[in-house]
């Protein structure tokens, strides 16, 4: 904490900080680890792993079931939202998706006139996706401040059953969404690609902007001066926990161990004014969403909400687990995720009332 406090004075009188964040030395691949530039001066930690397959088990075309993705989505004036589903797949074994309500005669009235409509009408093939299978690939992708590391134990397990999996380092927070608007808006962009989506403690269907009121506007000296605190703030709101084994796993992961410099940016670059409740509303990608009851940076009525918004979405809530549940709850959440991969809808389908 005494150098934090150093670097930061020194900082503020010389007016100059590490306001940059340079490529490695090497692009070679070290320890199982490659580095990728993805641009000039911008390079990222990359763990991929191809098992050896025993058995290649190729798609068929009668394979999965098909789901019909109907649903109508009314915006009024006074910025309220109505989703209509018509019909929906059945859910995985142990998770129930939450009722719509339907709009009674005083809502019609309170909310006045429509002010645009959004229909869904097409037919999507859900399939399970099982480690034989050569064109499914995992990919795991860590929020603000995070690293590849928080997700070692899910690498292990999904590696040694033959997943193809891929973990990206963010050096430096190349993108400017947090990683659950990202996935958002790749199922979205490209929902053929993406087969399922499993977002943990991801929180609500909101759009995205930087909060002018934040910790994090403050100068990058005086947030470098406070890391020592953020970090103890992280620690006891991230962790269920606080012991010995949660502040190993804090610092062997590399959680919250990025400069101060990129932590302001990254929070500060937050904006997608796009990804609204009718952006999410529109998805048709299957979506496990996992929460940690004792997640005090998401509090779960938001996960219960973007659960409502999706029209396969499904919730699950582990309660001995916290924001970083995957790291305090590996096993649960392997078992979560896995019976998630491999679950496909029967014929039968439900609707939602």
């Amino acid at each position: 904490m005494f150098t934090s406090f150093m670097d930061a004075i020194l900082c503020c009188l010389t007016g100059k900080s590490a306001n940059a964040v340079g490529p490695l030395e090497t692009s070679e691949p070290v320890g199982g680890f490659e580095f990728v530039e993805v641009k000039p001066g911008r390079v990222l930690r990359v763990l991929h792993i191809v098992p050896d397959r025993p058995m290649v088990e190729e798609m068929t075309a009668g394979d999965g079931a098909s789901v019909s993705c109907k649903r109508r989505i009314t915006v009024f004036r006074n910025g309220q939202l109505l989703i209509e589903n018509v019909a929906e797949a059945e859910p995985p074994d142990g998770c129930e998706p939450p009722a719509v309500p339907a709009m009674s005669e005083r809502q019609q009235r309170t909310w006045g006139k429509a002010k645009h409509t959004v229909l869904i009408d097409h037919e999507r093939t859900v399939t399970c996706c099982k480690e034989t299978h050569p064109d499914v690939a995992l990919y795991f992708i860590h929020g603000v401040g995070g690293s590849l590391d928080m997700w070692s134990r899910q690498l292990d397990y999904f590696s040694q059953l033959g997943y193809e999996v891929i973990a990206l380092d963010l050096a430096g927070h190349g993108a400017r969404l947090i990683f659950a608007s990202f996935c958002t808006f790749l199922a979205h962009e490209y929902p053929e690609q993406v087969h399922k989506v499993v977002m943990i403690n991801g929180g609500g269907p909101t759009a995205l902007e930087p909060s002018l009121c934040s910790v994090f506007n403050l100068p990058t000296c005086v947030l470098h001066c406070m890391s020592p605190c953020l970090s103890w703030s992280f620690l006891m709101a991230g962790f269920a926990n606080q012991g010995k084994e949660e502040k190993k796993l804090l610092k062997e992961k590399n959680v919250f161990s990025v400069s101060s410099f990129v932590l302001r940016s990254m929070m500060s670059g937050q904006y997608w004014p796009e990804g609204d409740e009718v952006y999410h509303a529109e998805l048709t990608v299957p979506t496990l969403l996992v929460h940690g009851m004792h997640d005090k940076f998401v509090p779960v009525q938001e996960d219960q909400h973007m659960a409502e918004i999706l029209l396969l979405g499904f919730l699950k809530v582990i309660d001995e687990g916290s924001h970083m549940v995957m790291m305090e709850c590996p096993d649960r959440v392997n078992t979560l995720l896995h019976e998630f991969f491999l679950w496909q809808p029967s014929p039968q389908i439900l609707n939602k009332k």
